[in-house]
């Protein structure tokens, strides 16, 4: 039987501490197929926060690609506007197939330019009413 402590534990959503994206690795070069000016194209897997997100080359997490918007600059998760711009992300890209083209990299991930059909990512999350506000800007 559950005391106090272990069913609010239960209840507890967990907090994801790592993207499962891994197409890039943490140290050495990027494969050749991301390189800046590259295209690729793939469902989102994955939002980590409001301008970040996996696009997925294949069925593996090895495949998915991190990708930082490079025309969108939301908050950050612990900044007021975070959260709903992570939430808003998820409900404008995720399970849909976006194609990207390589900028340069940065950490794990590629900065990119993504689309929607002919509309930019970053145009979409501006007409959800998401605020830019990020370190990027």
């Amino acid at each position: 039987m559950l005391g106090g402590m272990g069913v609010a534990f239960l209840l507890t959503p967990a907090v994801a501490l790592a993207d499962p994206c891994k197409a890039i690795p943490d140290r050495g070069p990027a494969p050749a197929h991301l390189s800046p000016g590259s295209t690729f194209r793939g469902p989102v897997t994955y939002v980590g926060d409001g301008d970040s997100l996996c696009v997925g080359l294949a069925a593996r997490p090895d495949q998915w690609v991190e990708v930082r918007l490079a025309d969108f600059y939301a908050p950050e998760l612990s900044a007021p506007g975070g959260r709903e711009a992570k939430q808003a992300l998820e409900r404008v890209v995720r399970g849909k197939t976006l194609t990207c083209i390589a900028g340069r990299r940065s950490f794990d991930r590629v900065v990119a330019d993504c689309r929607l059909g002919s509309a930019s990512v970053g145009d979409l999350m501006r007409r959800a009413g998401v605020a830019e506000g990020g370190n990027g800007r």
